[in-house]
């Protein structure tokens, strides 16, 4: 809905590293739990600047927009919206199902962020390659994702068992909150395989972590197949052009949750709704980016492709290849 000028505050223009950033209706209300503005969500992405940053450098990103605050309608935004300032960088993508090409944003700065934000978008999506070689994922994700009837404390024991296995297998996990009801676990990977073999990789794996945990986890492709109570590690979010929130995306809810990245030794304690723009600002100026070694520890999926290699050989039935749920770019 159109509002009145001025009926939100009047412009406010930020110096964002030494590009000016213009916020049209900064009071406008975007999360009603407890008031917070456009302006306040704007201001919370530059108190974690680098952080988000580091999560979003050199990716296209998707972008989740709400142009009337979160309780109003959100758009699932692939291409850059019109009226970017000429500083801010994009990637072309081609998206074959549809026959199309589309240009996303491809943040390398932090006033791209605020732009962003300008632009009414919440949440960032990236995607898990970057612009040098989009068909290259760089990043594996781990996403442990409960059913309806499964409780935290389940998803944190899939985590500690991901821990394991990860340590086993010598990658380095980074874990984070998903700002929603699961945990996500990354791990940086050498940009040497396609999105097939990514998710391959990641299948195999979340199998291993299924026969560890076999009352708490599956990996069942069908989601009415699946135990309620179970946690779904999903495989598929290592499939071409599918997203998640970005280290320190603010999620689309009455509360502004954050996909917070922790500390291994405190997802125990760890509670979602703790995370949010009205708590990281100070958590970050403490901890800092809790993902800023990411790029250092950089693991090679051979060892699970060999996995999933023999899993293929045993007969596990490969499940098809998920399809983008966001429409047209």
């Amino acid at each position: 809905m159109a509002s009145r000028k001025g009926e939100f505050g009047e412009p406010v223009v930020l110096d964002v590293g030494g590009f000016d950033v213009r916020v049209s209706s900064p009071e406008r209300v975007y999360f009603p739990a407890r008031g917070e503005t456009k302006l306040d969500l704007v201001e919370y992405y530059l108190s974690v600047g680098d952080g988000i940053v580091n999560a979003l450098r050199e990716r296209p990103c998707m972008l989740h927009r709400f142009p009337d605050g979160v309780a109003g309608n959100k758009v699932h935004q692939k291409r850059l919206p019109r009226g970017a300032p000429p500083w801010v960088e994009t990637v072309r993508l081609h998206f074959p199902r549809y026959g199309l090409h589309a240009d996303e944003l491809c943040v390398t700065r932090l006033a791209d962020v605020a732009w962003a934000c300008q632009m009414s978008t919440v949440e960032f999506h990236p995607w898990n390659s970057r612009r040098a070689d989009t068909e290259k994922p760089d990043e594996w994700r781990i996403d442990l994702d409960p059913m309806p009837e499964a409780p935290f404390s389940r998803v944190r024991r899939a985590a500690h068992v991901a821990h394991e296995v990860l340590d086993e297998l010598g990658a380095t996990g980074w874990p984070k909150t998903s700002g929603g009801h699961g945990l996500h676990v990354y791990v940086r990977i050498r940009p040497d395989h396609g999105f097939t073999d990514v998710r391959r990789a990641a299948l195999a794996f979340a199998r291993e972590v299924e026969r560890r945990l076999p009352d708490d986890v599956t990996t069942t492709w069908w989601r009415k197949d699946r135990d309620p109570a179970a946690v779904f590690v999903d495989y598929n979010q290592n499939a071409r052009d599918h997203t998640i929130a970005a280290a320190y995306s603010v999620r689309g809810n009455d509360i502004g949750t954050v996909s917070a990245p922790l500390r291994w030794d405190e997802v125990d304690d760890a509670e979602p709704d703790d995370f949010t723009i009205a708590t990281m600002p100070a958590r970050y100026a403490e901890l800092g980016d809790l993902h800023a070694g990411i790029d250092d520890a950089v693991f090679d999926i051979t060892p699970l492709l060999e996995w999933a290699e023999r899993d293929e050989a045993e007969g596990a039935e490969s499940p098809p290849e998920p399809e983008d749920d966001t429409g047209k770019p």
